[in-house]
C-alpha cells in the first residue's frame, strides 16, 4: 500500500461529487510536504511487503485493487460506477479474506496517523528554533499581549494565579489496544530515527529492517481486545502516559516559561514561573453507571498512583543528588543544610551513612540522595523515614537549594534540582486527584434506606457502597493529603437537596466527625433544563450550612462542571452550545455577585458532538470572567494520547490552552466577547430555536431509537471491550434517554454520517438567512463574533469526515425512508449554508493541514465503510436465513454470526483509526 496520505473523509454532496473531491484530494496532494510525503510513501511500501509476505501476493492485489477503486470512487467523474466495483469486490470477498482487507486498511491508518504526528513534532521543533519561544500561541506570546493591555505586573500577577487541569478519563473511547499503541511507537522512534541518518548507510538499512519487523508484528497482532479492560488496567494506562510524558513535560513548559521571563538571568535567578498544571483523575473514581468501580478500586487506583509519583521522584532526586558533584570548599554548606543532615543522621543513620560514603566532602549532594531514600521510604510505608506530605519534601529541597545559592552556585540551585521541586509541587505523592463521580438518584435512594433502616441495618449492596466510598475518601486522604482526593461530582444536580446529600451521607459514613474526610461537592449540569435552572440551583446551595463551611475554609471557592454530552444529545449540537455558552454567563454572573472565585469544569469529549473541536480556540470564545485564569476539561479516549502521548505535542498542547486561559481575561477579549453576544443575540435566538425543533423533529419521530440500531452500529460498539463501563445506563434501544453520548456520536461517525456534530444547523441557517442582508449579517457574525466561528468551524470538521455517498448505504439498511431523507436532506441543507457563511470553497479549505489529511485519507475510509456495510446488512437482513452455506457468505448458526461480528469490529477499528474518533 501506498498514495500519499494524511486524516478522515470528505463530504460529497453537490451535483458532481467525484468532481468535487477530485478537486480537493488534487489540491491535498500538491501541498503535502516532501518529508511527510516520503515517510508515508516508506512506510505503506514496508506494509505492502508485509503483506506480500503474510498473505501472498493475491490478498496485496486485493487490497490494491480495493484501494484503487475507492480513490478514483472518490476523485473522477465516473465516481458511482467506481464505488459500485468496490462494493461488488467487497461483496466477493469470502469472509477470511475480507477480515484480511480490513487488518491492513487499519494497519495502513496507524502507520498514516504516527506519520503525520512525528511530522507535525517536526514542524513544532522547526517552528521553535527559527521563532524562539514566543511563537504564536505560546504562553510568552500570550503574555506579551496581556502585558500590553493591562502592564506588566498585572500580568505577572494573574500569571501566578493560572491554573489549567486536564481531567484524565476512562470513557471508553480509545478503539486502539495497547499492544497496537506500543507497536505505534517504536515505529515512531524508528522513523525519527531516520531523521538523523545518512542515506546508503547500514544504518539505514538496519533501520528499515526494524520497520519492516515491527509492521509485522502490528499486522500479526489482533486489534481487538479478547477481553474488556478491568478499571485498574485503564489506571495503568494513565499510568503508562504519565511515566512516558507527563512527569517530564510540565516542568519543561515552566522551565521554557521561565527562561524567557527571566531573559538573561535564566539560570542565575530565582524562577518566577510557577506550576499551572494539575492533573485529576476519574478512573477508578467514577462510579456513574460503572457499578466496576468500588471504593477498593478506588483505593487501588490511588494507590497506583502514587505508587508511580514516588517512583519517578525518587529517580529523579538521585539523578539530581548524582550530578551535585560540588566540593565543599568551593561551595559551603549553609548553617541550614547542616541542621538538615543532623536531622537526617538522627532519622536514620545507615542512610547518611550510604550517601556520605559516596558524596565525600560533597554536603549538597549527600544531602540530596539522602532525601531520595526518603522517598523511597515513603513509597514503602517505612514510617521511620516516610514523609507525611509532599511539603515535607519540598522544604528539604528548598534548603539544599538556598545553601547553593548562599555558597554562590545559582546555576547548580536553579537547575535540575528546580526541576524537581516543580515535580514535587505539580504531583505531589499522589500524581493526579482522584475525583470521584455518582449520580444523584443513587445517593438519594441511599439517604431514604438509611432512614427507614438505620445507618447500621440491613442495607442493599448498593448504599453500603456509597457509604464505603466516602470511606475511601477518608483513607486516601489520610494517606495522601486532602489534595489527592477532594472533589466529588453529582451528576445530574437538579436541586441544592442533591449537594446537601453528599454532605450528609460523609457524615453518616463515619462515628468520630474528625475522621470525615474534606469534600466539595460539585454540580453537574447535564440537560438543557438542568443548564437553564443552574444558577437558582446555585443560589439555593448557598443556604447550605455545609456549602457555607466550605466557602470560609476555602476561600469562597466555588467549582461547577458542564456536560456538553447529554445536553446536546438532549437538544441538538446547536441549541446545547448556545445553551452552554448562556449558562457559563450567568453562572459567572453570579459568581462575581457573590464574591466567589469560580471555575468551570467543562466535560468535553473527543468529539463535536461532545464538545470537542480545539480547546484553545473554545476558551477564547467563553463568556467575560467565565475562565479568569482557570480552565478545566475532561481529556478521554483517544484524545489522551493524541494530546499527551508525545512529549513536544504534550507541550506545544499546554502552552496553546494555558496561553488562551491567560489570554480569555484579557480587556480586549472580554469586551469582544461581550459585545459580539450583544449584538448577535437575535441571532443566537433564532439559530437556537430552529435548529432544536428541527433535531426534536427527526430524534422524537416514532420508532427513531429502534431505526438509529439499525443504520448504525450502535448494538455492536457495546461489543467493543474498550472499556470498564457499560455504554447505557441499563436501559434498552427503546429508548435514548439513558444512552450514553460516547456511543450516540461513536454509532453516527462509524456510519459516515456525523448527525451528533451538524444536525439542524443548516435549518436554522436557512430560517435565519432569508434574505441577502440576513446572510450578510450571518457572515459578519462568522467574522466577529468568536462563539459562533468556533461552532462553524466544528461544522466544518464534522462535515468534512461525512460522506453521503457511504452514509446513504448505512441508511438504506433501515425501514425509515422518510427518516433517511430527513438526514440526507440536512446534510446537504447544513453543507450548503454553512460554506455560504464561510465562504469556503468545500469544508476546510481555509484549514489546510488538517483539509489535506481529511481529503486524502477519505477514499481508505471508505474501502472499510464498505466493509462494515456489508458486515450489517448481513447482520441486519440475512441473519433470518436459513439452509444458507458458510461459503455463501452466510451462515447457518450463531458461530457463523460470529464471524460477521467479528468483521464488523474489525472495521469499526479501522474507521476509527482512519476518522481519528471515536466519541
Amino acid at each position: 500500500m501506498s498514495e500519499n496520505q494524511a486524516q478522515p473523509t470528505g463530504v460529497v454532496t453537490d451535483p458532481s461529487p467525484a468532481s468535487a473531491g477530485a478537486r480537493e484530494r488534487v489540491v491535498a496532494r500538491h501541498e503535502m510536504p516532501d518529508p511527510l510525503r516520503d515517510d508515508i510513501r516508506l512506510l505503506g511500501g514496508l506494509l505492502g511487503t508485509v503483506l506480500r509476505e503474510a498473505g501472498g501476493q493475491d490478498l496485496l492485489d486485493d487490497v490494491e485493487r480495493l484501494r484503487e477503486l475507492t480513490i478514483r470512487a472518490y476523485g473522477s467523474d465516473d465516481g458511482g460506477t467506481a464505488l459500485a466495483e468496490a462494493a461488488d469486490l467487497v461483496a466477493g470477498f469470502p469472509l477470511e479474506r475480507a477480515e484480511q482487507v480490513a487488518r491492513a486498511f487499519t494497519c495502513y491508518f496507524h502507520l498514516a496517523n504516527l506519520a503525520e504526528e512525528y511530522h507535525r513534532v517536526r514542524v513544532l521543533r522547526q517552528r521553535e528554533t527559527e521563532a524562539g519561544a514566543a511563537v504564536d500561541e505560546s504562553l510568552p506570546h500570550a503574555f506579551t499581549q496581556l502585558a500590553e493591555e493591562v502592564g506588566r505586573d498585572e500580568a505577572l500577577r494573574r500569571l501566578s494565579e493560572l491554573e489549567f487541569r486536564p481531567v484524565l478519563t476512562a470513557h471508553p473511547t480509545e478503539a486502539r489496544r495497547r499492544a497496537v499503541s506500543g507497536a505505534v511507537r517504536r515505529i515512531s522512534n524508528l522513523l525519527a530515527e531516520r531523521d538523523t541518518m545518512r542515506p546508503g548507510g547500514t544504518s539505514l538499512v538496519e533501520n528499515e529492517r526494524r520497520l519492516l519487523a515491527e509492521i509485522d508484528t502490528m499486522w500479526r497482532t489482533s486489534p481487538i481486545r479478547a477481553a474488556k479492560p478491568t478499571v485498574l488496567d485503564e489506571v495503568k494506562t494513565a499510568m503508562g502516559v504519565f511515566d512516558a510524558t507527563l512527569f517530564n513535560t510540565f516542568p519543561e513548559v515552566y522551565r521554557r516559561l521561565d527562561d524567557w521571563l527571566l531573559d538573561g538571568d535564566a539560570g542565575r535567578a530565582a524562577p518566577v514561573a510557577r506550576p499551572f498544571v494539575f492533573l485529576g483523575s476519574w478512573i477508578g473514581g467514577d462510579r456513574d453507571g460503572n457499578p466496576n468501580v468500588t471504593a477498593e478500586v478506588t483505593r487501588q487506583a490511588a494507590t497506583l498512583a502514587a505508587e508511580h509519583a514516588l517512583t519517578a521522584l525518587e529517580e529523579a532526586a538521585r539523578q539530581v543528588g548524582r550530578k551535585l558533584t560540588l566540593d565543599e570548599a568551593g561551595t559551603p554548606p549553609s548553617s541550614a543544610l547542616k541542621a538538615l543532615w543532623q536531622r537526617l543522621r538522627q532519622l536514620s543513620e545507615d542512610l547518611t551513612a550510604q550517601a556520605a560514603a559516596v558524596s565525600p566532602r560533597e554536603p549538597h549532594r549527600a544531602a540530596v540522595l539522602a532525601i531520595a531514600g526518603r522517598i523511597g521510604a515513603t513509597r514503602r510505608r517505612d514510617a521511620d523515614l516516610a514523609y507525611r506530605r509532599p511539603e515535607e519534601l519540598e522544604a528539604e529541597l528548598r534548603v539544599v537549594q538556598d545553601s547553593l545559592v548562599e555558597a554562590g552556585a545559582p546555576r547548580a540551585a536553579y537547575g535540575d534540582l528546580q526541576k524537581l521541586v516543580w515535580q514535587v509541587q505539580t504531583f505531589g505523592f499522589h500524581l493526579a486527584e482522584i475525583e470521584v463521580r455518582q449520580h444523584s438518584q443513587v445517593h438519594a435512594a441511599a439517604l431514604d434506606e438509611i432512614a427507614e433502616k438505620g445507618v447500621h441495618g440491613d442495607l442493599s449492596d448498593r448504599t453500603r457502597e456509597v457509604l464505603d466510598t466516602f470511606r475511601a475518601l477518608g483513607a486516601v486522604q489520610r494517606r495522601f493529603g486532602e489534595r489527592a482526593a477532594r472533589r466529588y461530582i453529582v451528576s445530574f444536580t437538579q436541586a441544592p437537596e442533591h449537594l446537601a446529600a453528599v454532605y450528609h451521607l460523609a457524615e453518616l459514613a463515619f462515628e468520630d466527625a474528625e475522621d470525615i474526610p474534606v469534600i466539595d461537592a460539585i454540580p453537574l449540569f447535564e440537560t438543557f433544563a438542568d443548564l437553564e435552572a443552574s444558577v437558582d440551583i446555585l443560589e439555593a446551595a448557598l443556604e447550605l450550612p455545609q456549602v457555607q463551611r466550605r466557602l470560609a475554609a476555602n476561600g469562597r471557592r466555588v467549582e461547577v462542571m458542564l456536560g456538553y454530552s447529554d445536553s446536546s444529545k438532549d437538544v441538538g449540537p446547536v441549541a446545547a452550545t448556545l445553551a452552554l455558552h448562556s449558562a457559563q454567563s450567568r453562572i459567572a454572573e453570579w459568581a462575581r455577585r457573590h464574591d466567589i472565585t469560580l471555575t468551570l469544569f467543562h466535560g468535553r469529549g473527543g468529539a463535536l458532538g461532545r464538545g470537542g473541536g480545539p480547546a484553545n480556540r473554545a476558551v477564547l470564545a467563553q463568556p467575560p470572567h467565565s475562565v479568569d485564569g482557570r480552565f478545566k476539561l475532561t481529556e478521554q479516549g483517544e484524545v489522551i494520547l493524541a494530546r499527551y502521548g508525545d512529549p513536544t505535542i504534550a507541550a506545544r498542547h499546554i502552552e496553546q490552552v494555558a496561553a488562551a486561559t491567560l489570554l480569555a481575561s484579557a480587556p480586549s477579549t472580554e469586551k469582544r466577547n461581550a459585545a459580539t453576544a450583544e449584538r448577535f443575540a437575535h441571532v443566537a435566538s433564532s439559530l437556537d430555536a430552529s435548529s432544536r425543533a428541527r433535531f426534536h423533529a427527526l430524534v422524537k419521530s416514532e420508532g427513531f431509537p429502534q431505526w438509529f440500531a439499525q443504520v448504525t452500529p450502535l448494538e455492536e460498539i457495546g461489543l467493543l471491550p474498550i472499556g470498564s463501563r457499560p455504554a447505557k445506563r441499563g436501559l434498552s434501544v427503546n429508548s435514548l434517554d439513558d444512552l450514553r453520548a460516547i456511543p450516540w456520536v461513536f454509532s453516527w461517525s462509524q456510519a459516515r454520517i456525523n448527525l451528533a456534530g451538524w444536525f439542524g444547523l443548516g435549518t436554522a441557517l436557512r430560517e435565519f438567512g432569508d434574505s441577502p442582508e440576513r446572510i450578510a449579517e450571518l457572515q459578519a457574525a462568522y467574522r466577529e463574533w468568536p462563539l459562533f466561528a468556533t461552532l462553524l468551524d466544528n461544522v466544518e470538521m464534522s462535515l468534512a469526515k461525512t460522506d453521503e455517498r457511504i452514509a446513504a448505504q448505512y441508511l438504506a439498511l433501515g425501514d425509515r425512508d422518510d427518516l433517511a431523507q430527513m438526514v440526507l436532506d440536512e446534510l446537504r441543507l447544513t453543507r450548503e449554508w454553512v460554506l455560504r457563511v464561510t465562504g469556503n470553497e468545500w469544508p476546510l479549505a481555509n484549514r489546510r493541514v488538517l483539509g489535506r489529511a481529511v481529503q486524502l485519507r477519505s477514499p481508505y475510509v471508505d474501502a472499510l465503510s464498505l466493509l462494515q456495510v456489508r458486515a450489517l446488512r448481513a447482520l441486519r437482513t440475512e441473519g433470518a436465513s436459513e439452509g444458507v452455506t458458510a461459503e455463501s457468505g452466510k451462515w447457518v448458526d450463531g458461530g457463523y454470526k460470529d464471524r460477521w461480528q467479528h468483521l464488523l469490529l474489525l472495521t469499526v477499528n479501522g474507521v476509527s483509526a482512519g476518522l481519528q474518533n471515536t466519541g
